[in-house]
């Protein structure tokens, strides 16, 4: 399928239309099958087209759609090292960051799990380190 935009030299008007082939185009043309739909004239001419821009558009977000996968897989690969490295220890983290920073005689350990941002900040603020990460849940695979 092609799609021409024709000009009526009748009236000025400019419309779309599909056609089988470009041949089709002349075809009926040459039949004198196509006429205006505003005016009714027969007077039909192909008119310059803009270039389709649709797959430009399919292919940028195909693009955006690689990185998204990529960027996901890099952070599942990441979280896969968390969980292999560290403590998992819930809702508690601020808690145990605290004690883990504070007593002097637990041994330090890699921990990670859930905080706010305010407890991530707090926490900062005490010269504790931590880190934000997005988190991947299995379920969102």
């Amino acid at each position: 399928m092609i799609k021409y935009l024709l000009k009526c030299n009748s009236c000025t008007s400019e419309f779309d239309s599909w056609f089988s082939t470009s041949n089709e185009y002349n075809r009926l043309k040459k039949l004198k099958l196509l006429n205006c739909n505003i005016c009714g004239s027969d007077e039909i001419e192909k008119s310059l087209m803009s270039p389709n821009l649709a797959n430009v558009k399919k292919n940028n977000e195909t693009e955006k759609n690689l990185k998204s996968k990529e960027l996901k897989k890099k952070l599942k690969e990441y979280q896969k090292f968390v969980k292999k490295n560290f403590e998992f220890v819930g809702d508690n983290f601020a808690y145990e960051a605290r004690s883990i920073h504070y007593n002097k005689t637990k041994t330090k350990k890699a921990i990670y799990g859930n905080a706010s941002l305010e407890d991530v900040k707090e926490l900062n603020d005490e010269g504790i380190e931590t880190e934000m990460m997005p988190w991947i849940e299995d379920k969102d695979n």
